[in-house]
């Protein structure tokens, strides 16, 4: 893959501000969920905050495979990621995304029982710009 699109891949990543996240219910078929992208450590793992209890979570528990689709909408372009999804409930990832305004939703802190941390690290991905399509692999960075 050449230096330019790899570039706009990066960017796509890093200024993202929302993914969409889908799962695999319980019945195998695709659910996604748009969620706020809080942290990332470098360009293919990705870390979400959301109810342990919450149906999506079950289905990560039930069946790790995952994809996020990051987009842009004044200069079209996609990006999906693909891989796999893990349910954190340790303390460290949990103040890891720790923002104000999330006691409203977990009131006993990072300590609320219903708070987990989503975890997803990518394995391949899939970038659409106008009529292109590339599919790549992670190692191609």
């Amino acid at each position: 893959m050449d230096e330019k699109l790899k570039k706009q891949i990066e960017t796509l990543i890093k200024t993202s501000i929302v993914s969409c996240l889908s799962s695999v219910d319980e019945s195998g078929f695709p659910t996604t969920k748009a969620m706020m992208n809080i942290q990332r450590d470098g360009l293919f793992t990705h870390y979400f905050s959301t109810f342990l209890y919450a149906a999506r979570t079950t289905h990560y528990q039930n069946n790790p495979k995952a994809s996020i689709y990051m987009y842009t909408v004044d200069d079209p372009k996609g990006l999906m990621l693909i891989g796999d999804m893990q349910v954190l409930t340790d303390t460290h990832h949990k103040q890891m995304l720790w923002r104000e305004g999330f006691e409203k939703f977990f009131p006993d802190g990072v300590e609320t029982e219903n708070y987990c941390v989503l975890k997803f690290t990518a394995q391949r991905g899939d970038f659409c710009y106008g009529d292109n399509n590339v599919t790549f692999s992670v190692q191609d960075f």
